[in-house]
């Protein structure tokens, strides 16, 4: 599968299926990380939470890896074996019990389905965190398709990740919508392909060289989640006065 060739119809009347990012666009996930960073320090009785959280970010050891918490306590001279497993069990607990649903997701999602549209999520977390934080706000089981880094074996904005979920689903391009929060991982690959493309600017939590404006733009600014309905039934208003 490649991009669409000029020419083909990209609009919302014919959508078939939606894929969704998952981190920062069904719930705001930096927040979540920041309530389990400020429970490490807490534990730890000294430190900064958002120093912590900068340790995340950092890009060395991914924006999930608990060797950002044993990099943190070791700079600040609080390292030890015991502690670092404290820290990361607390720190993983509090995430997980921190993920909060934007308002409107869960009806959304429902709505969505009843209109029996495909829905997928494509996310570079792995699977055993995907599925605790869904697990969490009770949409494990509202989606046909979950894909995760260690499933696809890429992360984005590659395109093979984005390949990956459109032929699992038995979709083309044109015929599906990607929802995502990051202009340049998610928006701007899945433009490149002939997908629609809903930016979700609600919850763009990204560095700002993340923000810098893209090629192509996206079809459709979210500015809730419950605009993504305004989008598909728009177009097929447009479609049945067509």
């Amino acid at each position: 599968m490649s991009a669409e060739q000029p020419g083909t119809m990209v609009s919302s009347n014919n959508i078939k299926g939606i894929i969704f990012d998952m981190d920062n666009t069904l719930f705001d996930f930096v927040e979540a990380k920041t309530f389990a960073c400020s429970a490490v320090v807490e534990y730890l009785g000294m430190g900064d939470a958002q120093e912590l959280f900068r340790y995340f970010r950092r890009g060395i050891h991914g924006f999930e890896s608990i060797e950002n918490i044993s990099d943190y306590m070791k700079d600040q001279g609080l390292f030890s074996e015991s502690g670092f497993l404290d820290c990361c069990n607390i720190y993983e607990k509090e995430k997980v019990r921190s993920v909060k649903l934007y308002p409107g997701v869960r009806n959304t999602i429902l709505e969505l389905r009843r209109m029996n549209i495909i829905l997928g999520i494509l996310t570079d977390a792995e699977m055993k965190n995907a599925k605790a934080r869904l697990e969490k706000v009770g949409l494990y089981n509202c989606f046909d398709s979950l894909f995760t880094f260690d499933v696809t074996g890429w992360k984005k904005p590659s395109h093979r990740t984005f390949i990956y979920a459109l032929e699992s689903m038995g979709l083309q391009p044109h015929e599906t919508l990607f929802v995502g929060d990051s202009l340049r991982r998610d928006i701007a690959p899945s433009k490149r392909l002939g997908m629609l493309a809903a930016y979700a600017v609600y919850g763009d939590r990204n560095p700002e060289k993340d923000r810098e404006p893209i090629e192509e733009g996206p079809d459709h600014i979210l500015n809730d989640f419950s605009d993504v309905l305004k989008a598909i039934r728009n177009g097929r208003n447009e479609e049945h006065r067509s």
